[in-house]
């Protein structure tokens, strides 16, 4: 389904999910690929990845992981039961979104609580996990908005930097909620 982006009547969208499909692959002749890893680092102490990870406590020690921030917590087959009394005995902060990896679901109303999380174990010199079950649609997709909102990168590069460091594919529902975020923070001359 492609669509083109924008609240504002009248102005150019900054961008399309066919746009961000073809970024996602691009390397691949068009092709989705799933991650080959149970985690990737995607941006500096910045890791994404899927549940297996998240429940490993020797690897998450091995890598250093200060903090975890859990796209799919829930107890529906799509989700991942974890909680910060998982990670006590590690000393790793933890935090939790219900979300559900739908094109319908309403991600966007975490992206700036999830750029705070995210800007702050940066602030603190740590490592952090952003995970789902995947590590593919609801993960990537917060990763993709702290960029843009606390490294005010525009979706496009901030797409390519995620991709480069991981197979992601993020859901068109959430891919319009990236584009929408893009169009509100150029308006407000974010990015300027």
């Amino acid at each position: 389904m492609a669509s083109s982006i924008n609240d504002d009547e009248g102005s150019e969208p900054s961008c399309t999910i066919d746009e961000v499909h073809d970024i996602l692959t691009a390397d691949t002749g068009g092709l989705v690929l799933l991650p080959s890893n149970a985690y990737d680092e995607v941006y500096k102490d910045v890791y994404i990845g899927e549940e297996s990870i998240a429940r490993n406590h020797g690897e998450l020690k091995c890598i250093g992981i200060t903090h975890i921030m859990n796209a799919a917590l829930g107890r529906g087959p799509y989700c991942v039961r974890t909680g910060p009394s998982l990670y006590k005995n590690l000393g790793i902060e933890f935090i939790g979104f219900e979300a559900i990896d739908a094109t319908a679901f309403d991600l966007s109303q975490y992206f700036y609580e999830a750029a705070d999380f995210i800007e702050n174990a940066l602030r603190e010199n740590g490592k952090l996990l952003v995970h789902c079950r995947e590590g593919v649609s609801r993960s990537a997709t917060l990763v993709i908005a702290f960029l843009m909102i606390k490294r005010r990168v525009q979706i496009r590069d901030a797409v390519r930097l995620v991709r480069r460091g991981r197979e992601i594919y993020p859901n068109d529902g959430f891919v319009e909620q990236l584009c929408k975020l893009n169009d509100q923070l150029r308006k407000n001359g974010h990015f300027g």
